[in-house]
């Protein structure tokens, strides 16, 4: 199978040696968003962050011909696991039942000083 590179001016760029998502078959794994804008500029806050960071994934799914439906997992990494219930809380207006599978991770320090990452594997279109 080929790899293809996914990528969005609807997100921001890459911040290093890799890219917004790679579509292998009908599999599309993301890497991690933080809540920059496109523009590359982190939001302030939390819930603002977190908006940021699934409204970029959104955005990198819809290129890939997918969307929050077609995610089969959803890797979240918290600077404060704390705000495990605020992060539930807003992730619930972008996904629905049935919930795709989560992890979430804590972790002492994200990129650019980010308080919240999202990651995704998606199913979309056909395994060729």
């Amino acid at each position: 199978m080929t790899r293809h590179v996914i990528n969005t001016t609807n997100a921001p760029a890459a911040i290093g040696p890799y890219s917004q998502a790679i579509k292998l078959g009908g599999l599309v794994f993301t890497s991690g968003q933080i809540g920059l804008t496109p523009a590359g500029e982190l939001v302030e806050g939390l819930e603002a962050q977190v908006h940021q960071a699934f409204t970029n994934l959104g955005e990198i799914l819809k290129q890939a011909g997918g969307s929050f439906t077609s995610v089969v997992k959803f890797t979240l990494f918290l600077t404060d696991l704390n705000d495990f219930s605020k992060v539930n809380e807003i992730m619930q207006k972008y996904v629905s039942e049935p919930f795709p599978a989560r992890s979430t991770v804590g972790v002492v320090s994200l990129p650019k000083g980010a308080l919240f990452e999202v990651e995704a594997i998606a199913q979309v279109g056909s395994q060729t």
